[in-house]
């Protein structure tokens, strides 16, 4: 009785931003403010999936660009076959979940740094055959050229706006509601040690399989978005490891295993984005040596850190 009039209560305030975030296309917010926040929303709720599997599973997955790449693709072949765009992004979504779940028999059977390296060849793989995919009869075409998204061209911005803020509020709501289930709860049994999980009672690979299986549903619904904004998604950018440094650098940075963490994250890593735009070529590199850094200097991220702080202060 009690812990629902306090949820509420966070809520609330969330809700108002999520009121005011809203309204900015309306009260005609700058375009380039419009830009950095569905950037921001696009990051949030992939680093929140990540955190999800990473920071609450104990699974280092590393293709997350696979989930972004094959609902994109999903969604923009789709369309020309006439379906609309917003039936491509659900249908693309779904495509990237049920990929998630036939990939998980072979992948949940490596463990630790096997798992991560098992998956980070995924996005690769299918990169490839996108690269040397040649359709066969009409109206498809295009290949390992990409393909622009038909029917998006009259999109207005504030739509695919307000898309990515929806995605990056269910993203939350989330896991929000996650963390506080039995779900979530089963998760972090199985993060501290997934034997002793298993023997108490705990169907680990169940878990897992519906926390990868969700993870990749949102990240295949930011991803859709992305490209419906884009307008146009070819393989190497489409299945990219710089999805997967963007992602990790946002956890990392605000807080692996923190609920605020990849919030905080994201709106370092936009800033990073338009920062290091004019450094297009050793951009990659610089993102790998910053997200080295931070990993080594502080591993706890800024809200860990905080909290850290907040203890050491309590207790003196």
């Amino acid at each position: 009785m009690v812990a629902r009039p306090r949820l509420q209560g966070r809520l609330a305030p969330l809700s108002a931003v999520v009121v005011i975030l809203a309204l900015l296309p309306v009260i005609g917010a700058p375009r380039l403010w419009l830009l950095y926040l569905f950037l921001f929303f696009i990051y949030l709720a992939l680093a929140n999936m990540w955190n999800l599997l990473a920071g609450y599973s104990g699974l280092i997955s590393l293709c997350p660009a696979a989930f972004v790449g094959l609902a994109g693709y999903t969604m923009a072949i789709l369309t020309w076959f006439g379906w609309p765009y917003y039936v491509g992004i659900i249908l693309g979504s779904i495509a990237a979940a049920l990929f998630a779940a036939l990939i998980s028999v072979p992948a949940f059977r490596l463990r630790g740094i096997y798992f991560a390296i098992g998956t980070l060849v995924v996005p690769e793989i299918l990169r490839y055959v996108f690269i040397i995919w040649v359709p066969v009869g009409k109206p498809v075409y295009g290949g390992g050229a990409g393909y622009t998204v038909k029917g998006v061209s009259d999109v207005a911005s504030a739509q695919t706006y307000w898309l990515a803020l929806a995605v990056a509020v269910a993203s939350v709501v989330l896991m929000r509601y996650i963390l506080r289930s039995k779900f979530g709860s089963g998760l972090a049994a199985i993060r501290d040690n997934d034997v002793t999980a298993a023997y108490s009672g705990i169907n680990v690979f169940k878990l897992k399989l519906y926390s990868f299986v969700v993870a990749a549903f949102i990240s295949g619904l930011a991803g859709t978005v992305f490209y419906v904004y884009q307008g146009y998604i070819e393989p190497a950018s489409a299945f990219s490891v710089q999805w997967l440094i963007v992602i990790m650098l946002a956890t990392v940075i605000g807080g692996e295993g923190t609920e605020e963490g990849p919030l905080v994250g994201s709106v370092i890593v936009v800033f990073l984005y338009f920062l290091l735009a004019r450094y297009a070529q050793i951009s990659l590199i610089i993102q790998g040596v910053i997200l080295v850094v931070i990993m080594l200097a502080a591993p706890q991220g800024i809200i860990g850190f905080i909290r850290k702080a907040r203890r050491r202060r309590s207790l003196a």
